[in-house]
C-alpha cells in the first residue's frame, strides 16, 4: 500500500468521524430555572432547538419533549427525548433546589441538575452515551420575567468505535435564558447556548412548559 492510499484512508475516515460528530453533539438544551417544580405538580414541555453549524457547515433543526414531576420541595425529575438529524436522544436528570430567595419572586436562586442521557445514532452514525452537569442561577426581573444562567457540562462516550480512536469528548456551554409566565399553568422558555469549546456547538432553542398541579 503506497503512502498517498494511507493517507487518502486516513483523510476519508477523519472526514467520517467529522460527520458523526457533528450530528451527535447537537445539545438538549438546559431550558429551565433554577427553581424546581413544586411538589406534586406534573410539566410537559415542548421545545425546538436549532444549532450552527461551524465552518461553512449547515445549521440543523432538532425538537426536544420533556416531562417533569416534583417529587419532593427542593427536588424534581424529568425524562427528556430529543429528535435530531442523525440521532435520537432519550435521557433522565434531577434537579436540586440548593438555595432559594429571600422570597417568592425575589432574590436569586441556585440549583444543580445531573443527568444521563442516550443518543441513538442514524445514518451512520455512532450511538453516544452522556453524564451532563448542570449548575444553575436565576432571578426574577419582574414578577413575571425571570433572567436564568448556566454553565452545561457533558461528557460523552461514542460507543463502538474501531480501535485506535478516542471514544470520548466533553461539550461545554455557557447558556443565557429567560422564563416568562404567561399564565398560571404556562410559561415561555428560551436560551441561547454559547460554545466553549471544539466538540461543541452553539445554539439557541425556546418551548412553551405547561404545568398541572
Amino acid at each position: 500500500m503506497n503512502i498517498y492510499r494511507i493517507v487518502r484512508l486516513i483523510s476519508v475516515a477523519v472526514f467520517g468521524l467529522g460527520l458523526t460528530l457533528t450530528a451527535i453533539a447537537q445539545p438538549l438544551g438546559v431550558l429551565q430555572s433554577a427553581e424546581t417544580m413544586d411538589r406534586g405538580a406534573i410539566k410537559l414541555m415542548v421545545a425546538p432547538i436549532m444549532t450552527f453549524g461551524k465552518d461553512g457547515g449547515d445549521d440543523k433543526i432538532g425538537v426536544t419533549a420533556r416531562a417533569g414531576y416534583g417529587f419532593i420541595d427542593r427536588l424534581d425529575l424529568e425524562a427528556k427525548l430529543g429528535f435530531f438529524d442523525g440521532a435520537t436522544v432519550v435521557g433522565v436528570d434531577g434537579e436540586y433546589w440548593i438555595f432559594r430567595g429571600s422570597s417568592e419572586n425575589s432574590g436569586v436562586d441556585f440549583s444543580l441538575t445531573g443527568g444521563i442521557h442516550w443518543k441513538f445514532g442514524s445514518n451512520n452514525s455512532y450511538d453516544v452515551f452522556g453524564i451532563e452537569v448542570i449548575p444553575q442561577l436565576s432571578g426574577n426581573l419582574t414578577k413575571n420575567l425571570e433572567l436564568c444562567g448556566a454553565f452545561s457540562a457533558s461528557f460523552e462516550s461514542i460507543q463502538d468505535l474501531p480501535a485506535g480512536y478516542d471514544n470520548s469528548y466533553t461539550t461545554l456551554h455557557l447558556v443565557p435564558g429567560i422564563e416568562y409566565r404567561l399564565s398560571k399553568s404556562l410559561d415561555l422558555v428560551g436560551e441561547f447556548g454559547l460554545a466553549l469549546n471544539n466538540d461543541s456547538f452553539n445554539y439557541i432553542g425556546a418551548g412553551l412548559a405547561y404545568y398541572l398541579n
